[in-house]
């Protein structure tokens, strides 16, 4: 179970009376055929840390700050669009940069699980002319395979250089944000997932829609006018929210020789949902698991034993959540053992499971005399996958 801040100012409490007894704690460390495990291991595949893995491994603590960013807009509430014709999200932006994630299900049982259309369309409510350039692009096939799309749309998203081409939209008129969703069939219980970055000129509105394969997402918004409720518990919600990047810097510098730690982002409680707002019914909305918010993370580190840094992640919801059995991520990870890039997680499958399974991010090599180094990740909540996916760093022997 997630830990509450309550239960972890207790624990560190008892760490700082141990400390100043004289007692000496044993740091969780791994076996030595762990050790080789780890080291032997192609990055991003699994290995499997027997009695190792938990949540109540000591934490790193770090500080958080917002950077500037675009407006960020989610679509995912309700996840399952249970009608043939519904505005699942309808959203008003200004003149700037702005994030998109869409995460829709085509979910009509009635009338006889039919082929649906969800598409992102952006009318300009401005006076003049609309111009509109892609920043970033990601836009997955529709399909049952949540956890493929999830893992395959980060890391399009993490890899896409932009567009310049520029889009013009005349006032009052709107466009789709994206053709694939425009040339889409979605089946029965198969997830639409785009996630995009733009920049415009002019005041805009953006809808999520879900309408017949025949119709353009431009008339779609012209005839289709009930905009769905939220369900509240569908997703991680969906509105306009106003923090889209996080920069993550560690407290103090990790050293090996202490032993394992981790650090935990997206959990809700150490690190809190972001909240924005939801138009359709004036409210406060919460983004329950940051999806689609980017991390940034810079963590200092030292090895004044020799020893290096290995650098996993593991699926910790697997045993409280019967749909939490599979986790799928990608990550961008600074250089060590591997080159410096995007990963996915894992790898070499479609998922991992739960404990004794870890899925190797990296490794990083003690510097000379044990001198400070510095690694960096880019980090976004995994679409498809529970979270929190902690971030366990364990010292290891090179040799």
């Amino acid at each position: 179970m997630i830990q509450t801040v309550t239960s972890l100012m207790k624990k560190r409490n008892l760490l700082f009376l141990l400390l100043s007894s004289g007692l000496t704690i044993n740091a969780q460390t791994i076996s030595k055929e762990q050790n080789q495990q780890i080291l032997l291991a192609k990055q991003g595949t699994i290995v499997k840390l027997d009695g190792f893995l938990t949540e109540n491994l000591p934490l790193i603590n770090y500080q958080k700050v917002v950077l500037p960013g675009p407006q960020y807009i989610i679509s995912d509430d309700p996840e399952y669009i249970r009608v043939p014709e519904g505005i699942a999200l309808q959203e008003k932006v200004v003149p700037g940069a702005v994030r998109l994630y869409v995460y829709n299900v085509n979910g009509v049982v009635e009338p006889a699980k039919i082929d649906r259309k969800i598409t992102a369309v952006i009318k300009n409510l401005g006076t003049s002319k609309m111009n509109i350039r892609m920043l970033k692009y990601s836009s997955q096939k529709p399909s049952a395979n949540y956890f493929q799309i999830g893992k395959q749309g980060l890391a399009d998203y993490f890899a896409s250089k932009g567009d310049d081409k520029i889009r013009t939209v005349k006032p009052g008129e709107a466009i789709a944000i994206d053709e694939k969703l425009e040339k889409n069939i979605v089946k029965y219980d198969e997830l639409v997932h785009g996630f995009y970055e733009f920049v415009i000129d002019q005041p805009a509105e953006i809808s999520i829609i879900q309408t017949a394969p025949s119709i353009s997402g431009p008339d779609a918004l012209k005839q289709v006018k009930n905009i769905l409720p939220p369900k509240g518990q569908s997703g991680a919600g969906r509105g306009l929210f106003g923090v889209s990047n996080y920069e993550v810097n560690t407290e103090g510098v990790l050293d090996t020789k202490n032993g394992t730690s981790h650090l935990m982002l997206a959990d809700g409680k150490i690190d809190p949902w972001v909240l924005g707002k939801e138009s359709s019914r004036g409210q406060q909305a919460k983004l329950a698991g940051n999806y689609g918010v980017m991390y940034s993370i810079n963590l200092k580190w030292k090895s004044t034993d020799g020893k290096g840094l290995a650098l996993v992640t593991w699926n910790s919801r697997s045993s409280d959540n019967k749909w939490c059995n599979g986790m799928a991520a990608t990550m961008v990870v600074s250089k060590g053992k591997f080159d410096e890039g995007i990963i996915k997680l894992p790898s070499d499958k479609l998922t991992t499971k739960g404990a004794p399974e870890a899925v190797l991010v990296q490794v990083f090599a003690p510097a000379a005399n044990g001198e400070e180094q510095t690694l960096n990740i880019t980090y976004s909540p995994p679409g498809a996958s529970c979270l929190p996916t902690p971030l366990i760093f364990i010292p290891v022997d090179m040799k």
